[in-house]
């Protein structure tokens, strides 16, 4: 198990394992909200204290609900919006792994997704090679 908490301390998560791999998307919600996601079945996730959220405007059907501690302002994760369970189901949750304590991480994949060019639809694209934690600099 992984703990994780925001900066102030009021939100702590816990994910029930380290995850294979961790996305720094450069789309704009992963890099304006400041996020590396790695994705959990919810049910795994335990989230503690209170949270505010946000959906984005832009989009006419988003699809995730980013939330963040109304204290310290840190994004913590996301969940799925209504829509996209509908259709999906409650199948993935994202949390915010710079919450974490770097040496949990070391070892870990970190990817490099290219969200901003990404249609919504098929496999992402890359805008470079996925690094290692702990393993190489950068």
């Amino acid at each position: 198990m992984i703990k994780l908490a925001c900066l102030c301390g009021e939100v702590g998560i816990a994910v029930p394992e380290r995850p294979d791999f961790i996305h720094e998307c450069n789309c704009t919600l992963c890099r304006k909200s400041g996020a590396r996601w790695s994705y959990f079945d919810p049910a795994t996730v335990t989230v503690e204290g209170a949270t505010a959220s946000y959906s984005r405007e832009d989009k006419g059907d988003p699809s995730a609900r980013v939330h963040f501690c109304p204290r310290c302002g840190v994004t913590t994760h996301f969940r799925l919006t209504p829509g996209v369970v509908a259709k999906f189901g409650d199948t993935m949750m994202g949390v915010n792994m710079w919450l974490a304590q770097p040496h949990d991480l070391d070892g870990v994949e970190l990817r490099f997704p290219d969200g901003a060019s990404w249609a919504g639809e098929g496999a992402f694209g890359y805008v470079r090679p996925a690094r290692i934690i702990g393993a190489d600099p950068g």
